[in-house]
This record gives C-alpha cells, sequence and structure tokens, in this order.
C-alpha cells in the first residue's frame, strides 16, 4: 500500500499515477478522511491534557481536604467526550485503511504512459523456426503423441484442466528441475516449497485481495485460497519480519502449481494450454534495499531470460504501460515466448518491482547496519518461468514433419537422454 503521508504530501503525483492507469479512485475523498482524523486526534490530546490536569488538580484537593465534586464531574463529560471520540477516530481509521487497500502503486517514471497500445518492445532475442511444412498446434501434436489427454482432464475437473501422460509429464518435470537447477546453482536462489493453500492475510500482503478475490480459488469452510503463484506464500515468508541489513538481498525461487479462475477470461484462448486454471510455475522473489531494486529487476529479467535462451526459444521483452501494469507493481516486464503452431507471442513470465508497496501491506522492515533505522523493503518477483505455455512452444518450435518433438538440448539430461518424443 502506499503511505498516506506520502499521498498527502505528494497528492497530485499519486493522481497523476492514477490517471495513468485509468483508475478513478477519488484521492480527495482519502485525503478528507486523513484531515478528519488529524481534526479528531488533536481534539482527543486536548481533553486528555484537560483530563490529566484534573486529576493533578483532584489530588492537590484530596490532600488539602477538599471537595473535588465539581472537577469530577466535569471530567465524567470529558472522558465520556473522550470515548465518543476515539471510536470516531477508530471509525475513520477503518475507512482509511479499507481505502488505502484498494489503490494501486504508482507506476516508476520510465514506464511508458497509456493501455496495452503502449507498450514497449524492449528487446527480441532468436530466430523464429522456419518449416517445410505447415506447422502444427501444440493440440495436435500433443494428440498424435498421446503426452496430454484434455479430454480426460475435462471428465476428472472440468474444463481449462490439463493431464499430462507419458513423455508429456516426463517433460513438465524435466523444465520444473532444469528451473530450479540454474536458479539454485547459478543465479544465487534459495530453493523453497511453500504450501499451495494460503489465508486471508497473506494474499492482502502480496496485493491479490481485495481487489482479484473473484478471480481466486476460495476454500468453502476455511478463509484459505488456492496460491495463484508462489509469490504470495514466499513474499510472506517475512511478513512482520524486521531483517538486519547485512542478511540483504534475499533470493528465494520456488516450484508450485498455480490455481486461478480468470473469472473475467472465460471465451478467451479456451481450447489446450494457453488459457488453464491449473498451471505449473517456477518463481522468483526478491527481498532488497530502495536504492537497488530496479537494478535488481534488470537483473531478474535476466534470470528468466536465460531459462529461454538456453532452452533455444525465441522471446521478447516488453515494458508494460501504466495502464497494463499490475495493481501491486511499479515497474513490469513481461517476457512472450513465440510458438511456431499458433505463430503468436504468448506470455510466459512477468518480472516486475513493487517497491515498498507489497512491504508496508505485509510489514516486512529491514535495520539499517549504521543508523538502526527501520526501514520497508522492497520487493521484486518474476517468472522464471510458466510452464504451461512453455510447453506450447517447445511443442511448436520444435515439431517434425512426421509428428515427433526433439527435445531442447538443455533437457536432454533431466529426460534420462531422450532426445525426441515419439508417440508413445
Amino acid at each position: 500500500m502506499l503511505d498516506i503521508k506520502f499521498i498527502r504530501e505528494n497528492s497530485n503525483a499519486v493522481k497523476e499515477g492514477l490517471k495513468s492507469r485509468n483508475s478513478k479512485l477519488d484521492i480527495d475523498e482519502l485525503l478528507r478522511l486523513d484531515e478528519e482524523r488529524r481534526k479528531l486526534l488533536v481534539e482527543v490530546e486536548e481533553l486528555k491534557a484537560r483530563r490529566n490536569k484534573a486529576n493533578n488538580e483532584i489530588t492537590a484537593f484530596m490532600k488539602e481536604k477538599k471537595n473535588p465534586k465539581d472537577i469530577i464531574a466535569d471530567m465524567k463529560v470529558v472522558s465520556q467526550k473522550i470515548g465518543e471520540l476515539d471510536k470516531k477516530v477508530d471509525d475513520v481509521d477503518r475507512n482509511i485503511a479499507k481505502f488505502t487497500y484498494i489503490i494501486p502503486n504508482i507506476p516508476d517514471k520510465s514506464v511508458p504512459i497509456g493501455g496495452p497500445e503502449a507498450n514497449k518492445i524492449v528487446r527480441s532475442w532468436g530466430k523464429t523456426p522456419t518449416f517445410d511444412f505447415k506447422p502444427r498446434s501444440h493440440i495436435e501434436i500433443a494428440d498424435m503423441l498421446g503426452i496430454i489427454n484434455f479430454g480426460v482432464a475435462t471428465k476428472i475437473s472440468g474444463s481449462n484442466f490439463v493431464l499430462f501422460m507419458g513423455l508429456g509429464a516426463r517433460l513438465e518435470r524435466a523444465l520444473i528441475n532444469f528451473m530450479l537447477d540454474l536458479h539454485t546453482k547459478k543465479h544465487g536462489y534459495k530453493e523453497i516449497f511453500p504450501p499451495f493453500l494460503v489465508n486471508r492475510k497473506s494474499m492482502t500482503g502480496t496485493g491479490q485481495l481485495p481487489k482479484l478475490e473473484e478471480d481466486m480459488y476460495k476454500l468453502k469452510d476455511d478463509d484459505l485460497f488456492l496460491i495463484p503463484t508462489a509469490e504470495v506464500p514466499v513474499t510472506n515468508i517475512h511478513a512482520n519480519d524486521t531483517i538486519d541489513e547485512e542478511k540483504l538481498p534475499i533470493y528465494y525461487t520456488a516450484y508450485t502449481a498455480c490455481f486461478r479462475r480468470e473469472a473475467g477470461s472465460y471465451g478467451k484462448d479456451t481450447k489446450g494450454l494457453i488459457r488453464v486454471h491449473q498451471f505449473d510455475k517456477v518463481e522468483m522473489v526478491k527481498f532488497v534495499k530502495p536504492e537497488t531494486s530496479f537494478d535488481e529487476l534488470e537483473n531478474l529479467l535476466k534470470d528468466a531470460e536465460e531459462v529461454l535462451q538456453l532452452l533455444n526459444l525465441p522471446y521478447r521483452v516488453v515494458l508494460l504501460a501504466t495502464g497494463d501494469i499490475s495493481f501491486a507493481a511499479a515497474k513490469c516486464y513481461d517476457i512472450e515466448l513465440y510458438a511456431a503452431g499458433s505463430d503468436a507471442y504468448l506470455e510466459v513470465s512477468s518480472c516486475s518491482c513493487f517497491t515498498d508497496f507489497q512491504a508496508r501491506r505485509a510489514n516486512i522492515r529491514y535495520r539499517q547496519k549504521d543508523t538502526k533505522k527501520i526501514a520497508f523493503v522492497h520487493t521484486l518477483n518474476g517468472s522464471g518461468v510458466a510452464l504451461a505455455r512453455l510447453v506450447v512452444a517447445i511443442l511448436e518450435n520444435y515439431q517434425n514433419k512426421d509428428g515427433t518433438v526433439n527435445i531442447p538440448k538443455a533437457l536432454v539430461p533431466y529426460m534420462d537422454g531422450i532426445e525426441v518424443i515419439k508417440p508413445c
């Protein structure tokens, strides 16, 4: 969340930031509540000072054997008034908190202004494959090879679920292990295997709630949610912690399944692996000092890119515009893989810097070494990467005319030397 003091002192910048996001939140209403709260607090403090003075007078009266009944009667009225004002302050505090939890982060100045049409392609890598035949879609390939069965997944769970089989399941597992090894052994991340269910406080801390609750899977009898991404449990490892500066930066990586209802997305890419309710992903999360966070974002992006470079998959990096970045992000890059059968670029990673937005919500702070001052960390996360669409790109870009699929060289050791996926 944004600091109310920051909003008060930079109201015009906050309004411009919200305008660039196409947000219609009325910051003036929040400022009105803040002003009301401060006036109430002044009134409460004056009454409490008056009460304290009266208590001293009552003590003096008692020592002098005088009757302080008039003062006591007056103080009963004052105490009642203090109670009424305290209740008003509590009510205003709740309204302020409710308001601040729905204010998105302010985009960094380096972010292009506009909607998706203003997104900027930063760079591209690799060559798109060419074929002497019409490339098939991943759905056709998976059916020919018997490695994914969408029909049985629908029977088991419903539409937009996936059942990997045989070498399809093996490919999924190989990709997970390959990415975890890369991030832990080369990039310096510590591996985490977190719970797949989290509480409301954790979802609120990373910014999924309250805004995106309709897109989440919630348990009926418990206030728990299936995670939409490992970002949620991994970031909340340090909720309410104060970290010593010398321990920063902290890098974590985690494999989890991810679950998303995507309530507003029905009718879009409903076939195959493009848009599914459950998918696997390897995530990277960073806790860093504020002055390093945007440099850390560039390094996070490179770590995600290396996954695709080692798999020799063509991609492009897109800097998202203000109207397209997520609720909590101050700056975000998407990595989009090219898939030959679809002749389209598919998002497989979002790498974001949240500045202190999540840290304020989850109360993640650090103690500065020299001054001992307590400040909020900056958090970052990035997909390293999401598997459903990664599998799409491998199947479609590495396909052969006979319907078989070559395994990227970097994955062969993780497939026990299997170099080609043939029909099961």
